[in-house]
């Protein structure tokens, strides 16, 4: 079988196109940032930097005690909030494939 070059880098380019992967259009608002799900996630990810700055800036001394203890208490909450999120999601997750088809 004698494949030209060209042929093949021609055929590859147009190949391309129908590889490249695209937005999904069964989910309208999975980037949108005023979903509850982004949402929660957006307030996840800042309850967790803040409480770093903090921890960081106790190690270091400019922030009393207090609000170290504080910000590492509302990250645990958050925590243990995301992991009974997944808990529920991989939950429900299981209940469908158990469902008969």
């Amino acid at each position: 079988m004698d494949v030209r070059t060209s042929l093949a880098s021609r055929l590859y380019t147009n190949l391309q196109g129908a590889v490249q992967p695209q937005k999904m259009p069964s989910v309208p608002n999975a980037g949108d940032e005023k979903s509850p799900f982004s949402a929660a996630a957006l307030s996840f990810v800042d309850t967790l930097k803040n409480a770093e700055d903090t921890a960081r800036a106790g190690l270091v001394g400019r922030a009393e005690p207090q609000s170290v203890v504080m910000a590492l208490a509302s990250s645990e909450f958050a925590v243990q909030t995301a992991v009974t999120m997944r808990d529920k999601v991989v939950e429900a997750y299981q209940e469908i494939l158990r469902m008969p088809v």
